[in-house]
């Protein structure tokens, strides 16, 4: 059986903290997260300093855009039709908050604002996990294809198919009692260096 938090100690030991998510605001991360999306940072950091000049990150501010003005300032994270729509349809679900993120953890439980999540156009269970992890501090895992990647090999077997929330329950089990910090330091290893840990410590095995 794979020791999981043996894992993450090891890839932490190798590699250092890795000091995500790269944003200074809860709102530059939740952009970040929809802006990331089937594109790389790069590209996404784009989109987000053209965000930060314009808006400073200010919710009212970025909902106060238009919708043509938002895909022109996000264009370089491109799927920037789809993005602006779920950036848009995200801030209007916040703003029935009066933007107040404790708020929202004071009257649902996790798992209920999961599924209301999941609910916003554009957010998928990656994205609502991203959001839960790093803005709610919730103890999540977020089983993207870089986790997929690195369990595949560990568990010696194939788990590209499995579907997202199988991966997430089973990962979620086996690090029980980690925290939220821990929990974000570890997906940030995995992105940065799973493959690099891989050839490290399974050289002898494909990814």
């Amino acid at each position: 059986m794979v020791d999981y938090k043996q894992i993450f100690k090891e890839m932490l030991q190798m590699f250092g903290p890795q000091g995500w998510w790269p944003s200074q605001t809860d709102w530059e991360t939740l952009s970040g997260a929809i802006l990331v999306q089937n594109t790389n940072w790069r590209n996404a950091e784009k989109s987000l300093c053209n965000l930060r000049q314009k808006t400073q990150f200010d919710p009212q501010k970025m909902l106060g855009l238009s919708l043509m003005e938002l895909k022109n300032l996000i264009r370089p994270s491109g799927f920037y039709n789809a993005k602006a729509r779920t950036i848009q349809a995200t801030l209007e679900f916040f703003q029935e908050y009066q933007f107040d993120f404790q708020r929202l953890l004071s009257i649902y439980s996790p798992a209920q604002l999961r599924k209301m999540l999941l609910t916003i156009t554009g957010i998928g269970n990656e994205t609502a996990d991203v959001l839960l992890l790093y803005i709610f501090e919730q103890p999540v895992f977020i089983a993207d294809n870089y986790a997929k990647k690195l369990i595949s090999v560990l568990e010696q077997r194939d788990i590209l198919k499995d579907s997202y929330l199988t991966i997430k329950k089973f990962m979620e089990q086996h690090l029980a009692g980690l925290t939220v910090k821990e929990l974000q330091e570890f997906h940030a290893l995995i992105d940065e260096h799973g493959a690099d840990y891989l050839n490290l410590k399974y050289f002898d095995k494909e990814i």
